[in-house]
């Protein structure tokens, strides 16, 4: 009988996992999958010479695999003595599911022999070992802690900061921990991912070690980090990185406007985005703090908030206005922490942190790739100001 996780990450693979991340699962999986089945037939490993060997390869013979990712080209071993032929590949097996599934559930579980097994003989094949498990385990985590610690070249001036929370066992008991993701645009234009972190999110000694961390990979040239208002963060950017910070508009006037009466938001929220509106810093700060003036008689608690958050909420103010649309809030991490969340609620809770990183690690890696398959993220106009590492300007004039 299926189990409960094996049937939610199946449930998952059907609602809508991204066909690029499936077929990549599938492409990932497959080959290894059938070549831990041929060990088990020829009752040793490829090139292992052993006196209970009872079979041998002998090459392979290719097959295109129509899934409903798409066409991935197999490799399937042969063998001197008898046939081989994988049992996923046989007819009505909605086997590209139970293939991702198996990555899901190692992603998930960690090494889960039990589990995973179960999901291999499904397939039809006969089963894989516990040092089977772990080495197919070990390529996962060995690609996603290659990204995830890689060196970080060039400037990067804007740097986003985000928080999406998951439930992991810990000493017995179940706890909330925050998943950290740290998003970059460089002086080109392109956004990537650098990196991500679990822990408390309010802890400052957690946000110091975090950006601490990013720094020793390379990460310089930060102008300013935009994020929501987390206890810590702040003190721990200008620790760091010595860097402004541009509290998340969205997130500021969600607060904001719980200090009004429903009647009046509308009248309200269209009073605060005039400051947005002005042309440059100077005026923004003087309309900002007119319309805090003005809503003080009324909504006092309103006014102190404004007062108190004038210098985080308008930061973006003091850059080029081509980006102030990118960089005001934490928007553009929103879709991508949505996803997360989406993979992260099927599996509920989580065995470990490192089930965490191995799952959001490896979504994280296929986002990364996405990105830098498109069109530069941010315009290159003002970047180039941003840089601690002008280019030289030689003299025209020879003297």
């Amino acid at each position: 009988m299926t189990t409960k996780p094996t049937m939610a990450l199946a449930e998952l693979t059907e609602k809508g996992a991204d066909a690029d991340l499936l077929k990549q699962m599938i492409q990932f999986v497959a080959p290894r999958m059938m070549e831990m089945d041929a060990e088990s037939l020829c009752a040793a490993a490829y090139g292992e010479r052993t006196v209970d060997r009872q079979n041998s390869r002998n090459g392979y013979r290719e097959r295109l695999w129509e899934t409903r990712a798409g066409s991935v080209d197999l490799k399937i071993p042969k063998l001197r003595k008898g046939s081989y032929f994988p049992g996923f590949l046989e007819p009505r097996r909605t086997a590209e599911k139970a293939l991702a599934a198996v990555v899901q559930e190692a992603y998930v579980q960690g090494v889960s022999t039990r589990s995973v097994d179960e999901l291999v003989r499904a397939m039809g094949m006969s089963g894989i070992s516990k040092s089977q498990v772990s080495r197919l385990c070990g390529e996962i985590d060995e690609r996603v802690h290659a990204f995830l610690d890689r060196p970080i070249e060039g400037d990067w001036p804007y740097l986003w900061i985000d928080a999406t929370y998951v439930k992991v066992r810990e000493a017995g008991r179940i706890v909330s921990v925050a998943v950290i993701i740290a998003t970059a645009v460089n002086t080109d234009g392109m956004r990537e991912v650098l990196g991500m972190g679990i822990g408390a999110s309010e802890a400052e000694p957690f946000w110091t070690g975090f950006l601490r961390q990013l720094t020793r990979r390379g990460l310089r040239g930060v102008k300013l980090v935009i994020s929501d208002a987390h206890v810590g963060l702040r003190a721990a950017v200008a620790k760091v990185l010595k860097a402004s910070w541009q509290r998340c508009r969205v997130h500021f006037l969600r607060n904001a406007l719980a200090h009004a009466g429903k009647g009046q938001r509308q009248m309200v929220l269209a009073m605060i985005n005039t400051a947005f509106t002005q042309e440059n810093s100077e005026a923004a700060i003087a309309q900002w703090r007119n319309v805090s003036q003005q809503l003080h008689g009324r909504f006092p608690k309103l006014a102190a908030l404004m007062d108190e958050a004038e210098c985080d909420v308008l930061a973006f103010m003091s850059f080029p206005k081509a980006h102030r649309t990118q960089i005001y809030s934490t928007n553009p991490l929103e879709r991508l922490n949505a996803e997360i969340k989406r993979r992260t609620d099927v599996v509920g809770i989580f065995p470990n942190e490192p089930a965490i990183t191995r799952l959001v690690g490896a979504l994280l890696l296929e986002q990364n790739d996405e990105w830098q398959l498109q069109r530069r993220y941010m315009q290159l106009e003002g970047l180039q100001t941003l840089t601690d590492n002008q280019p030289a300007r030689l003299s025209a004039v020879v003297r």
